[in-house]
């Protein structure tokens, strides 16, 4: 790997927002975690908040992912050390009665928050918020979450990917891709709603059975009319508006476990009463998104981010920006020894 690949110790980075695990997913147990190289166990306490800290615990390190849930408390699965609310060591088994635990015994706990039915941890001190969607607040709109998966691709290459159409009719053809349009009009970035830059085009589609279900429309080749932006460091939206008025909006999630490492979820919004049953919809997200992964696994690294690497065209403009400003937000935060980055030029 090159120098120009060792992303994951910048300080820039731990100062921005992950998607980790599904809200859902933290019913009944902890969940071990990785995200930029470290190891953070995430639970709910008894008040139902989500805590989120080194998976380590201070007594001798043992993993407390292993550990079981008590009553919103995280007993160690070592020595059965318990810490309750805000990482707070609450009992030491082996100490007499009335003994407090010591000081260093209580977590270092770093920032965590719920929203659009994901837990989101940020290492650092926040630099950002949250991506705003702001059809999670309007009631016409249905909101639906699929699991976090784990792929062996960068969250460079994968958010390259996401603000990319020219791939459709060649990536996608098993869905929506069509192989005979090729060409890609004229790229125009700008600002989109909710704080993402980006683009608007319109683009046609295959609509198979599968399509079909999720657009409620029975034709063989659609037009749907997209916006596609990124927000920092790696998150990226697409909105889709079919000419019946269905709005399909689409978060994609990128978060880096390590520089060749990532998680993988997505969230939708729609605004059809509820008219597809949940599962039919993400079934044919899923298989465009199963798509991109075999693709993104086979390509090996990070994505450089110096623009002598690589070549671009005026089909690329979008990932061109995203890698400028990327760029830009690492150069403010100052670069770590051993971290080189590049400075992208626009793409024609």
């Amino acid at each position: 790997m090159s120098r120009t690949e060792l992303l994951c110790d910048h300080p820039a980075l731990q100062r921005h927002w992950y998607a980790v695990v599904r809200s859902a997913d933290l019913a009944r147990e902890s969940v071990g975690v990785t995200l930029l190289g470290r190891d953070y166990v995430v639970w709910r306490d008894g008040d139902a908040a989500v805590v989120a800290a080194p998976d380590r615990c201070p007594h001798r390190e043992a993993p407390l992912s292993l550990g079981r849930l008590l009553e919103g408390d995280l007993e160690c699965a070592y020595h059965g050390w318990r810490f309750g609310r805000g990482g707070r060591c609450v009992l030491v088994p082996s100490a007499a009665d009335g003994v407090p635990p010591p000081p260093k015994a209580h977590l270092g706990t770093v920032h965590a928050a719920e929203r659009y039915g994901l837990v989101w941890l940020c290492p650092g001190e926040p630099a950002a918020g949250i991506p705003e969607i702001g059809y999670d607040a309007d009631p016409r709109y249905r909101r639906l979450n699929v699991d976090v998966e784990r792929w062996q691709a960068s969250a460079t290459r994968m958010t390259d990917n996401f603000l990319d159409i020219s791939h459709f009719p060649f990536v996608h053809t098993g869905t929506f891709g069509r192989a005979q349009d090729t060409h890609v009009p004229r790229i125009e970035l700008g600002a989109l709603d909710d704080g993402y830059y980006g683009y608007s085009y319109e683009v046609a589609v295959n609509n198979d059975a599968l399509g079909a279900t999720a657009s409620g429309l029975a034709a063989k080749v659609l037009t749907r009319r997209m916006t596609t932006g990124f927000h920092l460091p790696f998150a990226v939206r697409s909105t889709i508006h079919y000419e019946t008025g269905l709005d399909h909006i689409l978060l994609l999630l990128s978060t880096p476990v390590d520089d060749v490492t990532s998680l993988f979820t997505f969230v939708v919004w729609r605004n059809d009463d509820f008219t597809v049953p949940a599962d039919e919809v993400l079934r044919f997200d899923k298989a465009i998104g199963a798509e991109d992964r075999r693709m993104l696994e086979r390509v090996p690294g990070v994505l450089p981010l110096d623009a002598t690497a690589l070549v671009s065209v005026q089909a690329d403009k979008a990932s061109v920006e995203w890698r400028r400003q990327l760029v830009g937000l690492l150069a403010a935060a100052g670069e770590p020894d051993g971290v080189v980055v590049g400075s992208p030029t626009r793409a024609g």
